[in-house]
């Protein structure tokens, strides 16, 4: 099953040209990281406001390219970001291991 969703990613390409799509994928690649850190620090300082920056950050990025799981997840964790909500459990797992998925197949689409 493809973790990019194909028909979003090609028609972003079309539209940005092959140039600048590797651009936007370096961004999101080094962007993603720092995103997810800073929902940990978020989580760390109770600061839900910041967690749920950083979450719909990572959704609407995601949801550029078209890694759907990575936009579900990470408005998933935006919502109870805004329901001042941090009791998480362990949800940022599952975020990274989504974002690891959209990175190697980004990769392989550049």
């Amino acid at each position: 099953m493809s973790i990019i969703d194909l028909n979003t990613y090609n028609s972003l390409k079309e539209n940005t040209g092959a140039e600048f799509i590797s651009e936007l994928i370096d961004t999101f690649l080094e962007d993603t990281p720092n995103l997810i850190a800073q929902m940990k620090n978020a989580l760390a300082a109770k600061n839900a406001e910041s967690f749920r920056r950083a979450a719909h950050s990572i959704k609407s990025n995601a949801a550029t390219f078209g890694a759907s799981q990575l936009a579900d997840l990470a408005r998933e964790l935006e919502g109870m970001g805004r329901e001042n909500n941090l009791e998480i459990g362990n949800r940022l797992e599952p975020l990274e291991e989504a974002f690891q998925k959209a990175k190697s197949q980004l990769i392989e689409l550049r």
